[in-house]
């Protein structure tokens, strides 16, 4: 099988989702952002702070490619994951890419109020609005399966869990 991996835009249920399927499912959850964080001992926006938006992406290629050696389990990836090519290679030859699709005004309903979003200091709804149009079609093309993730987290959960017991 391999993992199956989360993909998508901050906001879209990619931690929360990917944490209920995996207890479900009795196997590893993985989330390339807590990872980062503690292997940094500091918060996403610290490393924005002090090493750019480069220095995170640096940080999350190598959070990809030691989860693609990790036992197979549910792997939330940081939204920009796709910007890199090579944690797309990474993800698609380690498993399965599954993208959670939601609409910008869903994301801004979910993150308003989130103060831990770099890209998203003081411009929620246009920082959102970009970033979604900047990143649709590498999301479309990475990923191998698609999720309405505007629905109920249950029900999400639901699709997930039969995806990965069919493959």
């Amino acid at each position: 099988m391999g993992h199956l991996w989360l993909i998508g835009m901050m906001g879209s249920g990619k931690s929360v989702v990917g944490s209920l399927v995996a207890q479900r499912l009795a196997i590893p959850f993985y989330d390339t952002d807590e990872m980062i964080v503690r292997n940094a001992g500091t918060s996403i926006a610290s490393i924005f702070d002090e090493e750019g938006e480069t220095g995170f992406r640096e940080r999350e290629c190598i959070a990809v490619r030691t989860v693609a050696g990790a036992p197979d389990g549910v792997v939330a990836a940081g939204g920009g994951a796709v910007l890199d090519a090579a944690n797309v290679e990474t993800m698609r030859s380690a498993g399965t890419t599954v993208l959670l699709d939601a609409d910008v005004e869903t994301l801004e309903r979910r993150l308003r109020g989130s103060d831990d979003r770099p890209l998203l200091r003081d411009r929620v709804g246009d920082a959102l609005r970009s970033i979604a149009e900047e990143r649709r079609g590498m999301y479309r093309s990475a990923a191998d399966h698609v999720i309405d993730a505007r629905r109920p987290i249950e029900e999400v959960a639901d699709e997930l869990e039969g995806l990965w017991r069919r493959s």
